[in-house]
């Protein structure tokens, strides 16, 4: 059994907040949890932005090919942990 989590950091939110979404629409059946954070200021949201994720088990090639289609994306770097029990 493994858990394998994600984490997604974009530095432009505003720019490619749509294509990240669209990516995580995509390949949104392998996901289990979502968090995603950013920094709030007085009057404006911050640019940058972490989404977290967990995914369901057994899907390593599928984490995989998400990883790197995030990763195609200027502006966002995903990176993952994974942990075997």
């Amino acid at each position: 059994m493994s858990t394998v989590i994600m984490g997604i950091y974009i530095v432009k939110r505003e720019d490619v907040a749509t294509c990240v979404q669209n990516l995580l629409t995509k390949y949104g059946c392998i996901i289990k949890t979502r968090l995603g954070l950013h920094e709030s200021l007085d009057k404006s949201c911050s640019s940058r932005g972490l989404i977290i994720l967990e995914f369901i088990e057994d899907n390593i090639s599928k984490i995989q090919e998400l990883q790197d289609e995030l990763n195609k994306i200027d502006g966002v770097t995903s990176k993952t942990m994974d942990f075997n029990s």
